[in-house]
Order: C-alpha cells, then structure tokens, then sequence
C-alpha cells in the first residue's frame, strides 16, 4: 500500500539524514536547536519505570 504521508515522512527524513552526513547526533542537535528557537513550550513526561517483564508501568 502506498500512503502518501508515509512516503513523505520517509522522503523528509532521509533529505535531512543525508543534509548531516547521516550524523544522529548533529540530527539531535540540530533538531534540539529548532525545538529551543520555536518558541513553543515542550512537555517533558518523567520517564517510565520497566517492570522485569519488560513491560511499561
């Protein structure tokens, strides 16, 4: 099946991996740098405890 939201997702993040030379960490930086300029408030959620099951709590 081809979705067209799906293919431009794929399509974005692979300009932008090839735009970093495929480097997740300046990815992150520079994602972290937009994020931080946008203006908008992020919502940080605590993170959640694994039980020994692997499963989330």
């Amino acid at each position: 099946m081809n979705d067209p939201i799906v293919q431009e997702v794929r399509r974005v993040r692979e300009e932008m991996a090839a735009k970093f030379n495929y480097d997740v960490r300046a990815i992150v930086r520079h994602l972290q740098k937009e994020q931080k300029h946008s203006g908008r408030k992020a919502v940080r959620l605590p993170p959640k405890k694994l039980l020994a099951s692997g499963r989330h709590s």
